[in-house]
């Protein structure tokens, strides 16, 4: 059984606030919403960013390990309206920087090279989720999402690229259809080479 509940409030300003609260089978649901970081999301942000740095390094991953990403970074991402949050109820659950054009990095890669060398792509860049919603599944639902949203601006080849020792994020990405493509590498110091994936979706 599905109830919803609206809970009505009114600002200081005057201004009607609605908050709907969802339980399906007893089981109560967030919402999950995507929307564009803003300056103000900086320190929850950069909070995410860390944690993510602390599990790579506990993996053993030298994966942003020496300093990126970091805050000028993110707040370039915020200025060029490319960094994404993924919201649970008010908490940023997730962030990420979704560039949408000609990526450097791109242009030379070993292996079977990019199955789609034509029509514009979108890349996934400095995406992270919060360890507070650690094991609730929400990586698909922030790729999803992101996904999704550059999918209604016209965009149907997405690629992404990673450490070879990030296991996590190359089991997410091949789960979504995700196809390796071959090594590229990074404008980063140290070990910077990549496996690069790629996402072609019908038009």
């Amino acid at each position: 059984m599905e109830k919803i509940k609206i809970f009505r409030s009114t600002t200081e300003s005057g201004i009607l606030d609605f908050k709907f609260e969802v339980t399906i089978g007893g089981r109560l649901m967030s919402l999950v919403y995507l929307r564009h970081a803003t300056k103000t999301d900086v320190p929850a942000i950069m909070a995410i960013i860390d944690d993510a740095k602390a599990l790579l390094k506990a993996d053993g991953s030298p994966q942003w390990q020496d300093g990126y990403p970091d805050e000028t970074a993110i707040r370039e991402d915020i200025m060029a309206q490319r960094s994404w949050i993924l919201m649970v109820d008010d908490q940023v659950a997730g962030t990420a920087a979704q560039v949408v054009g000609d990526d450097p990095n791109y242009h030379e890669i070993s292996g079977d090279g990019w199955a789609n060398n034509t029509d514009p792509y979108a890349t996934i860049h400095r995406i992270a989720l919060s360890k507070d919603f650690a094991g609730q599944h929400l990586s698909h639902t922030f790729f999803s999402n992101l996904i999704s949203q550059a999918y209604q601006e016209g965009v149907r080849n997405f690629r992404i690229d990673t450490h070879r020792m990030n296991q996590r994020m190359q089991a997410i990405v091949t789960s979504l259809g995700y196809q390796f493509r071959g090594i590229v590498h990074v404008a980063e110091p140290g070990d910077n080479a990549r496996r690069a994936y790629e996402l072609n979706l019908p038009r």
